[in-house]
């Protein structure tokens, strides 16, 4: 797995968001973009994260972001979630982990003790010109906000 870092040109991507309309990279061209990755929909962490990104979204907003939520979840799980916490960002329904696996965030993992391959929760933070700014390896799923904004 090889993960992007500071300074990578994002490769374009298109997937599905969660009402089946194609997203792709090239939509946000001279936008900042925040692209959020998370293991799965619905879980204590996840939502923890996606609400606490929901709630300071105008925050986000004023400072020119764009949100993208990205999980292997299908477009129906996805729906799901985003309307059940009332999501203002799209989420990309990333079945077949094309994105995932442009930014590299797919790999091992242990919960419980035992291994398995999954997401890896990071979140990029994109410039205008598509070239990785920051990287969020350790993201607090509580205060994720505070931490794309410091």
């Amino acid at each position: 797995m090889k993960t992007l870092k500071q300074g990578d040109i994002v490769p374009d991507f298109s997937v599905n968001d969660e009402q089946g309309n194609l997203i792709s990279l090239s939509d946000f061209k001279g936008k900042k973009i925040i692209v959020f990755f998370y293991p799965k929909a619905n879980t204590p962490g996840c939502t923890a994260e996606a609400c606490n990104l929901r709630d300071n979204y105008e925050v986000l907003k004023a400072q020119g972001y764009v949100l993208l939520g990205v999980s292997a979840d299908s477009e129906k799980k996805q729906a799901n979630f985003k309307s059940k916490y009332e999501f203002p960002f799209p989420l990309l329904a990333d079945e077949d982990k094309t994105v995932i696996n442009a930014f590299g965030v797919w790999g091992p993992k242990k919960f419980m003790g035992k291994e398995y391959e999954g997401v890896h929760r990071m979140t990029f933070i994109i410039d205008e010109n598509g070239v990785v700014e920051r990287v969020i390896e350790k993201v607090n799923t509580k205060d994720h906000a505070a931490q794309i904004l410091e």
